[in-house]
């Protein structure tokens, strides 16, 4: 591994300057990776991989209303947000490579330690992660991130019939979803209207720009197909927790056609005596539910994941 650090060295920061999101580069391997983030450089860490088909920029908001008391670092993924997008001869665009990458990442930033905060697809990337090193894993946050098979959501259906069935006709219907009209599905698809107006449409409208390159479409194509290998990774997820026990929040937003309120509720079967909050908002609930989420993270951190215990 090659890691090629290019922040520049920065004047001791202030209290205001620690709340404030850093946006920096780091090159890993040849991959120009983009991150965010926030916080003294020595407290407690708080690892933010983010959900398809955004970005980093989904915890904009989340990350400086932590950063007084803990460092949040959040990547941009290979092919997803400002990082590169390195050739597939070179990178593999699956859960396990980018698994791969984002412990490099942790190891390019001398991260030894943190809590995860597990969202969409940065649950199945950051459960791998944990896997692969769970004595660095001090808590996690769980929010709309499914690991139960027979909770899955109505929303999985017409990508269960592509995996019975893997036509062509059927690919190009998947295709269609990485489209702006598409990422504005899922984004504000199925949360009631009074909160739709909370739901930025930079979220949606920055992805499709940030999607519109073929091979970054293809890529997008290619990790829904992926999905289908996801699921026999399931039940290792499920050991994991059973083993490993690590402290775990679950905060969830129960309008969410893919994860709905079942979905959260089946963390109880591996996590019994994990605390579980159900929120009124979707998928995307740090764009509507951010008061309750900080406020629930910043007690739960406070008491397994800091300085000052």
């Amino acid at each position: 591994m090659t890691v090629k650090n290019e922040s520049k060295a920065k004047p001791e920061m202030n209290a205001t300057s620690q709340l404030s999101v850093k946006h920096r580069m780091i090159e890993i391997d040849g991959i120009e990776i983009f991150y965010r983030e926030a916080g003294p450089p020595d407290a407690p860490v708080m690892l933010l991989p983010h959900g398809y088909p955004s970005s980093s920029f989904q915890f904009r908001l989340f990350m400086p209303a932590l950063a007084d008391r803990w460092r949040l670092i959040a990547p941009d993924y290979p092919g997803f947000g400002y990082s590169g997008t390195p050739n597939p001869a070179s990178f593999s665009y699956t859960f396990n490579g980018y698994a791969d990458f984002l412990e490099r990442f942790a190891m390019a930033m001398n991260l030894t330690r943190y809590a995860l905060y597990l969202h969409d697809y940065g649950s199945q990337i950051g459960l791998r992660l944990a896997m692969k090193g769970p004595e660095r894993v001090a808590a996690l946050i769980i929010q709309n991130g499914d690991i139960y098979e027979d909770e899955l959501g109505p929303r999985y259906k017409a990508l269960k019939n592509y995996w019975a069935n893997p036509t062509p006709e059927g690919r190009e219907k998947l295709g269609e979803a990485v489209s702006e009209e598409g990422f504005r599905s899922e984004f504000v698809g199925e949360v009631s209207e009074h909160l739709v107006e909370l739901i930025s449409p930079d979220l949606w409208k920055l992805s499709w720009q940030l999607h519109q390159q073929p091979q970054r479409r293809e890529i997008m194509i290619g990790l829904m197909e992926g999905l289908r290998e996801n699921l026999d990774w399931f039940p290792k997820y499920q050991t994991y927790l059973r083993e490993h026990r690590p402290p775990t929040l679950i905060v969830w937003g129960t309008q969410d056609g893919y994860m709905p309120e079942g979905a959260a509720r089946a963390y109880l079967r591996d996590l019994p005596d994990t605390e579980l909050h159900l929120l009124e908002g979707g998928h995307w609930a740090l764009e509507t539910n951010l008061d309750e989420i900080v406020t629930l993270v910043r007690n739960f951190l406070g008491r397994v994941h800091s300085s000052d215990r």
